[in-house]
């Protein structure tokens, strides 16, 4: 676009650039001026000098971040539990789009969706009061059940093993109903006609399923997944801190970046340290939806983002 064009696109519609302004300015004092901080990766923080009046120390904060162990612990489990996430989420958000497109009843149909779509409403401080209630080792549901049935108590607690199944459970629990909205809507966009030609021919409800539905929604199953690909290394910080909280036991197996940065900060206050993992974390995010990109544009080029 040369100067004229621009100056011609902005007087033409320039009740849109001004309704504009508004959410730009917001944007960058809420996205971009914060980002200024990020400095702190690579300095020494010390409350006296400030942000930018404290000394530099190269790359030490990311080197401490990974020479414990830490960085890729973490590094590991945000990645994991989000792809696992991932996996369960989406899968059961088609599977359940898919089920109740084909319900016939509208009102059992419209109650059905409102039921699934009830937990996206309640807040991971009341589904990590639900998780203590189910598995508190003294008075927890699942132990009351085991004791009437004369089996000894378990202390899920201190059994890191079992945690990735749990969270990916209460995880699916509460997204599933709210993704299942964005492929239902999918559906209903398709041509009926396509499903009535397959009727005549006799196709059963799952070969319309496999050779109508699923192609049909392929495009938005492909564009759910790259974004959700590129919060990958963003783990879902209300989610595990509000069922994991502060037990040291569960850290190894359930500990995100996100709750590593902030205990972290609640425990010595190391900027440094954390302002590195955050930065390590967006660059990673970046570069793997870019990477993610590009693979479905070699493979699908109309389904990629950019």
């Amino acid at each position: 676009m040369g100067k004229n064009e621009f100056w011609h696109e902005l007087k033409k519609n320039r009740a849109l650039f001004v309704m504009l302004i508004p959410f730009t300015v917001l944007v960058i004092v809420l996205n971009y001026l914060p980002m200024s901080g990020l400095v702190l990766a690579f300095k020494s923080y010390r409350f006296d000098l400030g942000v930018f009046g404290s000394t530099w120390n190269g790359l030490e904060n990311f080197r401490y971040l990974f020479s414990s162990g830490t960085g890729w612990t973490i590094t590991k489990n945000t990645i994991l539990y989000n792809l696992l996430n991932l996996l369960t989420s989406q899968l059961l958000a088609v599977f359940v789009a898919i089920l109740i497109s084909e319900m016939k009843g509208k009102v059992f149909k419209r109650t059905t969706q409102s039921v699934i779509f009830l937990p996206y409403f309640i807040s991971w401080v009341i589904v990590g009061t639900f998780v203590f209630n189910i598995f508190n080792y003294e008075t927890g549901v699942f132990n009351n059940l085991l004791t009437k049935m004369n089996m000894d108590k378990i202390n899920v607690y201190s059994m890191p093993g079992i945690w990735p199944a749990i969270i990916a459970i209460f995880n699916a629990w509460k997204w599933v109903g709210y993704n299942s909205i964005i492929y239902i809507a999918s559906i209903t966009g398709m041509d009926v006609e396509c499903y009535e030609a397959a009727d005549i021919d006799g196709a059963n409800i799952f070969q319309r399923i496999l050779h109508i539905t699923l192609p049909a929604i392929r495009p938005t199953i492909i564009t759910m997944i790259l974004l959700q690909v590129g919060r990958i290394l963003r783990g879902d910080f209300e989610m595990f801190y509000q069922i994991i909280g502060n037990n040291g036991q569960l850290f190894e197996a359930t500990d995100v970046i996100d709750t590593y940065v902030f205990r972290s900060l609640l425990q010595n206050s190391n900027f440094g340290m954390t302002a590195a993992a955050t930065l390590y974390q967006s660059v990673l995010c970046f570069l793997i939806i870019l990477t993610v990109n590009q693979i479905v544009k070699k493979i699908e080029p109309e389904y990629a983002l950019f």
